[in-house]
């Protein structure tokens, strides 16, 4: 037999002329069948091309066909049955033609179930074992062997005849499904042997499942007698609603010389207190039950369940509606009384018994008033801030820092956030009265730095002249409790007197960015505020507004509608008597002035800029005009004002900043754009030179350039008109 199998399955054939053994699917010359020999087929019944293009493991994912089916089981050794029907599920796998037999667990059947046949594809019983088996095997009121077992399908699912509908099987009625003998009869034996009176079923599962999680929460005291203080215990008492049970814990307070206990009353069901004691042990169960004969039949009783529960002792325990604010309970002889609840207890209450007053019970005695903290005062050693850390705690810590007012205020790109003031001596001594320093106030920390300015045949050296730190103010006393005040960027502005370690400064200019500061922060610095000035001005001037217009008119007698700064200054002065700073002059000068003409004038301007670019030979046009084209992502040969601006001071020009944006203004379009390769060229001193004015009456000036006086005026010009109209409103 084995080798007439060999035959069927194998035969010699020839490769390169060497004799060998060819599987049983390579046909004979020709393409011709060999005798005996079955080709499976190409293709399936359907035609080439109908359906999806997908492949079965995508087209038919988790696509299963359902059918049931039984088998019959032969049981030799038992004389109660002689075969047994055992029911089961056939689940055939579309995606990859796999079968699995599960059988479902029936209670008490002492059989081993679930998976009969592993999910795998299963071959067909012989003589066809070298195939397996397919959807085409399988339809309704068949049977099929699995393994020498036979099973016999009865029915399937919906989605089952649904598909073998579509896929042109006809299905046959669904069979019977017969039922296994001796489970029948083993039934029936259960059945004779249910009792007519059934035990009382305690079902509790669906309280569990709806209110699972679901705790009563409710804060009370306890005055305990026994206590040598009588002091109240505070308590916190949890009801359960899945089982209606009630635990209780003990609030302990800090340092109260009591033991701290997990519980104050474990877990259990709270009976309410009967009025005769407790019960003994035995006297409450869950059923009664009652002798029927006694004694009377050879003293044996004969028991029954009592139904009316005839003598049953009832115990009532407390219950969620036995719960509120204000009730006082029985906790084992202890008076608790409940004071109030959380949220979630509120809302229950509040939707199952429709309570709506939950004022609480007060039991607490008011918090003594806490004791204000007063520290000692300041000894002399170190810094204040370092000693009044050292009083905060056991363990000292240095002084915390304004870390994000120092990364806010620090030097970062072309904002150097220092504000530096030009000062002199107020003092009677010829010596030290032509003496100028430079004050210099750092936002980021606070910090003032004060410079002398070097004058030729003085006899003073210059250089640094007070060390950079925080200033206190004059006057305060030393040693003191609360923090010393310091000085603070209010307090410097033009016209200030400040008095640092006994020396007294007036304050009589600052630089261009120390004045654009303060008029851009106008909220933070009230001497910059041209709305604050303005309204000021006006309620000083306004009750005699037609003699102010009048003394204007006179001060320009050209009728030029423009007064020079110093006569502009000294009307302020007049109108206001006084009450007006130089550093508010300043700044309505600086609202209401006239540009001076050089600054309109391109050629002047790109000439003095040629001028200091040659000066320090700065030659990288190239390169400047390669970054600003990198950096023009759209191609469209404009930047914005800012960005050229800052690509220009990384490349260090020697240009003062604001001379670089009048010179970026005059190369702008009409959406503020600047056109910077007509800038780059304009720069560019090798290609378009202009030719240098032999005389600049102007000096070229640089904000960041110290070494001498700054112009002692602000502007040239004020148009007094405008400021006239914003005052009195425009004259008719």
């Amino acid at each position: 037999i084995g080798k007439e199998k060999f035959h069927k399955s194998q035969h010699w054939g020839y490769c390169n002329n060497v004799a060998m053994l060819v599987g049983e699917d390579k046909p004979g010359i020709g393409g011709e069948p060999l005798p005996g020999q079955k080709l499976k087929p190409k293709y399936s019944v359907f035609p080439e091309g109908m359906g999806s293009a997908a492949p079965a493991w995508v087209a038919f994912d988790k696509q299963v066909l359902s059918f049931d089916a039984y088998f019959e089981e032969e049981v030799p050794d038992k004389n109660q049955e002689l075969y047994r029907i055992r029911h089961c599920k056939i689940y055939f796998y579309l995606e990859d033609d796999t079968i699995q037999v599960i059988e479902p667990q029936v209670k008490n059947s002492g059989i081993t179930q679930g998976t009969i046949v592993r999910r795998h594809r299963i071959p067909l019983p012989p003589p066809h074992e070298d195939e397996f088996y397919t959807i085409d095997h399988f339809n309704i009121n068949i049977e099929v062997i699995l393994y020498a077992r036979r099973y016999k399908i009865i029915d399937c699912d919906q989605f089952t005849k649904n598909f073998l509908s579509k896929m042109g099987v006809r299905l046959n009625p669904p069979a019977g499904r017969p039922d296994d003998p001796y489970t029948k009869q083993r039934q029936k034996m259960l059945d004779s042997m249910k009792p007519l009176r059934p035990y009382e079923r305690i079902d509790t599962l669906k309280q569990f499942l709806e209110h699972n999680g679901h705790v009563l929460r409710f804060f009370c005291v306890w005055d305990d007698p026994e206590s040598m203080f009588h002091d109240p215990r505070e308590l916190v008492l949890h009801y359960y609603l899945s089982d209606d049970t009630i635990d209780i814990k003990e609030i302990t307070p800090v340092n109260s010389g009591r033991d701290a206990v997990p519980l104050f009353l474990r877990r259990d069901k709270l009976p309410k207190y009967a009025p005769t004691g407790l019960y003994q042990p035995g006297t409450i169960t869950g059923r009664t039950v009652l002798n029927v004969f006694g004694k009377l039949v050879g003293n044996r009783g004969r028991y029954i369940l009592d139904n009316r529960k005839t003598g049953a002792v009832h115990q009532e325990f407390y219950r969620d509606s036995d719960l509120k604010i204000g009730a006082v309970i029985n906790v084992w002889g202890r008076k608790i009384i409940l004071c109030d609840c959380d949220e979630f207890t509120k809302e229950y209450y509040r939707t199952k018994y429709g309570i709506e007053d939950f004022t609480p019970v007060p039991y607490k005695a008011p918090p003594p008033p806490k004791p204000e903290k007063t520290f000692p005062p300041y000894t002399g050693f170190g810094s204040e801030e370092d000693s009044l850390c050292s009083c905060m705690g056991l363990l000292p810590k240095p002084p915390q820092k304004d870390f994000k007012k120092f990364m806010e205020k620090d030097r970062h790109g072309m904002e150097s956030n220092v504000l530096r003031f030009l000062a002199k001596l107020v003092t009677d001594s010829p010596i030290d009265k032509d003496r100028k320093f430079i004050i210099s106030y750092f936002l980021s920390d606070d910090t003032i730095s004060v410079f002398e300015h070097t004058q030729r045949n003085t006899g003073i050296l210059g250089g640094k002249f007070l060390e950079r730190g925080r200033i206190k103010k004059p006057g305060q006393e030393l040693f003191k409790s609360e923090p010393s005040e310091y000085f603070k960027a209010q307090d410097l502005f033009v016209g200030a007197r400040v008095c640092f370690h006994g020396h007294n400064f007036l304050l009589a200019d600052a630089d261009e960015y120390a004045f654009n500061y303060m008029e851009k922060h106008a909220n933070e610095f009230s001497v910059a505020d041209i709305g604050v000035i303005l309204k000021k001005l006006k309620d000083i001037a306004e009750p005699r507004f037609r003699e102010i217009r009048q003394v204007f008119a006179a001060a320009d007698p050209e009728h030029t509608k423009v007064i020079e700064y110093d006569l502009f200054r000294n009307l302020i002065l007049s109108v206001t008597d006084g009450a007006f700073s130089e550093h508010e002059i300043m700044t309505l000068a600086r609202c209401y002035g006239v540009r001076d003409e050089y600054e309109m004038d391109l050629h002047f301007l790109l000439a003095v800029a040629q001028e200091q670019l040659k000066k320090n030979s700065f030659e990288n046009f190239e390169q400047l005009s390669a970054v600003l084209m990198y950096n023009d992502r759209e191609k469209c040969g404009v930047l914005p004002h800012e960005m050229c601006r800052t690509i220009c001071k990384s490349f260090k020009l020697p240009v003062a900043d604001d001379d670089l944006q009048a010179l970026l203004t005059m190369f702008e379009d009409d959406h503020k754009q600047v056109e910077y390769k007509k800038f780059v060229d304009g720069l560019n001193w090798r290609e378009n030179r202009i030719p240098a004015f032999q005389t600049i009456k102007v000096p070229f000036k640089n904000e960041d350039d110290w070494s001498r006086q700054p112009p002692s005026l602000p502007v040239k010009g004020i148009k007094y008109l405008p400021l006239l109209d914003d005052l009195f409103g425009k004259e008719e």
